[in-house]
C-alpha cells in the first residue's frame, strides 16, 4: 500500500498498516482527532494561529512556516527577498574564497542538509572551476569545542598563506562569516564567531566580511543586529513565527543555499507542491496527515515510540540528523495544551543504510518491539555506477557484479524491510524519484507538516521548546560566576 503524488514522491506504508500492525480500527478511533487536526492546519495556514501556542516569553506567537513555500508580496519569502538572496549569490560567486556558516540547531542542521545534497563530501577539494566559482564551505558554531574551532582557524590561516604565495587576488584569502542567531546571543554560535572573527581579522593575509542572519526587529534589536548596523554588515532575517527547526525554508537556510548555488526556487516549489497535496482532508491522499496518524497510532496503540530515520545514501544522513531536532523538540513535551502532565514524545534515532545494517539492524530486527524504521530511498541515482566483474575467478565477487550500485543499494533496503516485516517490526519508506532540490523540498516540508499534525493528535504544542530554556536559565549565571572567578 502506498500514496504516490503526481511528482513521483511516494509514501509506502505497507509494512506499517494492516493486520498485525496499525489497524483500520486504530485509525477509525482517531477520526475525530484527525478532523480537528486538519482544521487546525487550515487555521494555521490562513491566520498563523495554533491553539495554546505561546512564545518562550509567554506571549501569543504566530506560526508561519507554512507560508514559506509561497513567494508572494508581504510574505516572509517575497520576490524582493529572493532578489536579495540572488544578490548575495552573485557577490560570493568568483569573489569569496571561503564561507564559514556559524549556527546551531536549525541554523546548522537544515543548512547541512542543503550543503550535503548540493555539494557532497569533497566540495572543498574541487578546483574552483568545478565549483562554478562558488566558495569552499565550513561549518562552525554548532558546538563549543576549542579543538575543532582552533583547527578551523589554523586551516584557514594555512589557506591564506598559500593564497599569498600564489598572489591570487592580491594575495589575500576572502572569507565570509555567515553568522546565524535568532536571539543574536546564542552562546555556542556567538562564542565561535567571536573567536574566529578575532583570529582572522588579525591575519594580514585574510579579508573578512560578515553576513548577519538574526531577528529583524528594529525596536528591540538583538546584539547581533546592533553589531551588524554598527559595522555595516549585510543582514538577513530569522523571522518571527518560524522556529529554528522549521527555518530551512527561510533566509536561515536560503542564505547558505545562495552561497553554494543551490536551486532555491526548485526547493520552495517542492515544498509548495507538498503543501498543496497536504491540504486535502482525505487521510489516504494527504502524506503528512497519514504519516502522522500512522506514527501516532503505532506509538500510542502499539508501543512503537522510537522512530529510526534511516535514509539509504550517505548524503542523506544529515536529513536524519535534521529530523532528530524536528521530532525531539516539537513533540517531547511534559505538559499538554491544557497543562496536564503527559510526558509525550517519540524518540528519534539517526541511522543510514547500508552502514547501519551492519551496526543497528540487529537491534531493529530482534530487540524490543518499540520501533518504527522509516526508510528514505532515491529511485534514480544520477551517474549511477555499475559494479564490474573485475575478478571473475572469485565467484563471490563475480556474483555481485553486473548490477549498478544504486540497484544493489535498493536490494539491500528491500531485504532489510522484508526481514523486519517478517518479524513484526514496523517500517515504512519515502521514495524520492531523484535527489534534487524539488524532491528534497517535498520531503522536508512533508516531515515538518507531519509534526504539526502529530502535535494536534497528541494535544501538545509542537512549536515551543520550554525544556531547552530550562538549561539556558541555569547556564547563564554559571558562566557569569566563572567569568568573575577568571577575572580574579
Amino acid at each position: 500500500m502506498s500514496l504516490k503524488l503526481k511528482s513521483g514522491f511516494t509514501f509506502d506504508y505497507d509494512n506499517l498498516y494492516g493486520e498485525g500492525k496499525v489497524t483500520e480500527a486504530d485509525l477509525k478511533a482517531l477520526e475525530g482527532d484527525l478532523k480537528a487536526a486538519h482544521e487546525a492546519m487550515k487555521v494555521m495556514r490562513e491566520k498563523g494561529f495554533i491553539r495554546a501556542h505561546l512564545s518562550k516569553d509567554g506571549e501569543p506567537e504566530k506560526v508561519l512556516f507554512s507560508q514559506l513555500p509561497y513567494v508572494e508580496e508581504r510574505h516572509l519569502n517575497s520576490p524582493a527577498s529572493l532578489a536579495k538572496l540572488q544578490k548575495l549569490q552573485d557577490h560570493v560567486k568568483d569573489n569569496v574564497d571561503v564561507v564559514v556558516s556559524l549556527g546551531i540547531g536549525g541554523s546548522f542542521l537544515g543548512n547541512k542538509v542543503l550543503f550535503d545534497v548540493q555539494c557532497g563530501a569533497y566540495w572543498n577539494e574541487l578546483p574552483k572551476a568545478e565549483r562554478k566559482g562558488f566558495p569552499k564551505v565550513y561549518f562552525s558554531g554548532n558546538n563549543i569545542d576549542p579543538r575543532s574551532t582552533g583547527d578551523l582557524i589554523h586551516h584557514l590561516k594555512n589557506m591564506a598563506r598559500i593564497s599569498c604565495t600564489h598572489a591570487d587576488k592580491n594575495g589575500k584569502l576572502k572569507v565570509l562569516l555567515l553568522v546565524i542567531s535568532k536571539s543574536g546571543g546564542t552562546l555556542d554560535t556567538m562564542s565561535n564567531f567571536m573567536v574566529i572573527y578575532d583570529a582572522l581579522t588579525k591575519e594580514e593575509n585574510i579579508d573578512v566580511e560578515v553576513v548577519a542572519v538574526t531577528d529583524p526587529n528594529m525596536e528591540n534589536q538583538t546584539l547581533l543586529k546592533k553589531l551588524a548596523i554598527e559595522k555595516g554588515w549585510e543582514q538577513f532575517a530569522v523571522p518571527d513565527g518560524v522556529g529554528g527547526r522549521f527555518s530551512v525554508f527561510c533566509e536561515v537556510g536560503l542564505t547558505l543555499a545562495a552561497c553554494i548555488g543551490f536551486d532555491i526556487k526548485g526547493f520552495l516549489d517542492g515544498a509548495k507542491a507538498m503543501d498543496e497535496a497536504c491540504q486535502t482532508e482525505d487521510l489516504w491522499q494527504n502524506p503528512a496527515m497519514l504519516n502522522a496518524a500512522l506514527k501516532f497510532a503505532a506509538s500510542e496503540k502499539h508501543g512503537r515510540d522510537i522512530e529510526v530515520m534511516m535514509p539509504y545514501g550517505d548524503y542523506l544522513k544529515s536529513v536524519s540528523e535534521w529530523y532528530i531536532q524536528l521530532l525531539a523538540e516539537s513533540l517531547g513535551k511534559q505538559y499538554n495544551k491544557e497543562g496536564k502532565e503527559v510526558c509525550y514524545g517519540r524518540t528519534p534515532v539517526v541511522a543510514v543504510g547500508t552502514t547501519d545494517m551492519h551496526a543497528q539492524t540487529q537491534q531493529h530486527q530482534e530487540g524490543k518491539l518499540n520501533k518504527v524504521i522509516q526508510f528514505v530511498r532515491v529511485e534514480n541515482w544520477k551517474d549511477d555506477l555499475s559494479i564490474p566483474n573485475v575478478f571473475p575467478e572469485a565467484k563471490k565477487l563475480a556474483d555481485i557484479s553486473g548490477v549498478t550500485m544504486g540497484q544493489a543499494l535498493e536490494v539491500a533496503r528491500e531485504s532489510n524491510a522484508d526481514a523486519l516485516s517478517s518479524n513484526k517490526r514496523y517500517n515504512a519508506c519515502f521514495t524520492l524519484p531523484e535527489l534534487n532540490a524539488f524532491h528534497l523540498g517535498e520531503l522536508l516540508y512533508m516531515l515538518a507538516m507531519s509534526i504539526a499534525y502529530e502535535g494536534e493528535l497528541a494535544d501538545v504544542d509542537a512549536f515551543n521548546q520550554p525544556g531547552v530554556e530550562s538549561y539556558k536559565r541555569i547556564m547563564g549565571p554559571k558562566l557569569q560566576a566563572l567569568k568573575a572567578t577568571n577575572a580574579k
